[in-house]
Parts: C-alpha cells; sequence; structure tokens
C-alpha cells in the first residue's frame, strides 16, 4: 500500500517514515502544501496523512482542492491539540479520520489501518482467502496457520492483492501502488515478485488473466470450509 505523508517538520517526518516503512508501506514525503497537492493529483495513493499547518498552502486548502478536483484517496488529518475548528474545518474539506498531536506512532498506524480496510470495504482487522491469513498489525501472513518468510515487497503485493481480492489488478496499478516515488519501477519486475509470492503462498491462489494482470482468488476446497466452519 502507498501512503503520501504531507508532515513540515523534518524530525516527525523522518520518524513517521520509518514507522510507514517498518509497516510495510511505500511512502513519499511532501514537506509543504504546494508539493501535496501536486502528488495528490498526480500520483495513486492509497491514503494521505495529511498535516494542516503547511506551509506555501495549508492543509485545509489543499484537501479542498482534492476533493474539488475530485481526488478521493481517504485522508488522515493531523491537528494541534485543542484546535477543535480546524478538526471541523478538516471534515467539512473532506477528511476521513483525524488524529491530534502529540499523539503515539502506534495508533497512527492503527487508525491508517482501519482507514485503508473501511475503503476497500473490509471490516476485520485482519485479512483472509481460505486458509490464507495476513495480519497487517503485525505485518505478517501465514498459510494454513504456517507462517510465510516474504520480503517488504513481497508482503507489500500480497498486502494489496488481499485488499483487492477477487479483482483483476494490471501490473500498472501493481507498480503504482508498490514503489514509492523515488524507486526505479518497472513493470516487468511485477511478473518475478508474483512467480516468487505464488511459490510461497501456493500457485493455485494467483491467477495470471492474460493481457490484463493478475487476481487472488481461493481455492475451491478452501473456500467451501471457510464457509462451512
Amino acid at each position: 500500500m502507498r501512503i503520501l505523508l504531507v508532515e513540515d517538520d523534518p524530525d516527525l517526518s523522518r520518524q513517521l517514515k520509518g514507522a510507514l516503512a517498518d509497516a510495510g508501506y511505500a511512502v513519499d514525503h511532501a514537506p509543504d502544501g504546494e508539493e501535496a497537492q501536486f502528488l495528490g493529483e498526480t500520483e495513486p495513493y492509497d491514503a494521505v496523512v495529511l498535516d494542516l499547518g503547511l506551509p506555501k498552502v495549508d492543509g485545509v486548502s489543499v484537501l479542498e482542492r482534492w476533493r474539488r478536483n475530485e481526488v478521493g484517496t481517504p485522508v488522515l488529518i493531523l491537528t494541534a491539540r485543542g484546535a477543535w475548528s480546524e478538526k471541523v474545518a478538516g471534515f467539512d474539506a473532506g477528511a476521513d479520520d483525524y488524529l491530534t498531536k502529540p499523539f503515539h506512532t502506534e495508533e497512527l498506524l492503527a487508525r491508517l489501518r482501519a482507514l485503508l480496510r473501511r475503503s476497500a470495504g473490509h471490516a476485520a482487522p485482519n485479512l483472509t482467502c481460505g486458509g490464507l491469513r495476513l495480519d497487517p498489525r503485525a505485518a505478517r501472513a501465514s498459510v494454513n496457520g504456517e507462517p510465510l518468510r516474504l520480503t517488504s515487497l513481497e508482503y507489500r503485493l500480497l498486502h494489496y492483492l488481499m485488499m483487492h481480492q477477487g479483482r483483476v489488478i494490471s501490473r500498472t496499478e501493481l507498480v503504482e501502488h508498490l514503489y514509492d516515488q523515488d524507486f526505479d519501477r518497472d513493470s516487468n519486475t511485477i511478473e518475478v515478485f508474483v512467480g516468487r509470492l505464488s511459490k510461497k503462498i501456493g500457485s493455485d491462489r494467483i491467477e495470471t488473466v492474460r493481457g490484463l494482470g493478475y487476481r487472488l482468488t481461493c481455492p475451491a476446497d478452501e473456500a467451501e470450509g471457510a464457509s462451512a466452519s
């Protein structure tokens, strides 16, 4: 999952970018509202963490412009303690959730996970597909109770496929959501990662749809077992 972090404080930005990367996200950073507005309108993010007190263009104005331009990316806003008017303005501008500074990084990660679940139509905290299970809180996955040893990119790939299971996802979409802005992107490498991931989770789980992309499916016997239980 790819996140845009909009924060002008250098120390907090480094801390949050590191925490988000450790949690399995690809992260782009914008230090001011002008760059944030441009990135939000030109790059396909899964969610945005947006500070409201920004140089050049304030966060509320950035959010209002995104929504006017039909950018529907879920947004978690960061506000100063006690600034209730900022929270109201943020929600009225189109925010989906808020967090008051100072905050614990764990709470930000939890709110972000909930935001991503809601936007993808998932209610439960863990993602499942038959015997395949992914726990975003611990950044771990397993098949039939056996832990999977995944690289960070394999984990991101599995996370994205499970968030959108049953839907055909193109290689271009995967590239846009798995890598941050600075990564040397090459859609051909997706084939390699899909092949490696398939070997680890079972070759019958990821379907290659010729000319279109990939689809994560639940094997029929596992789907029946899950519904029976």
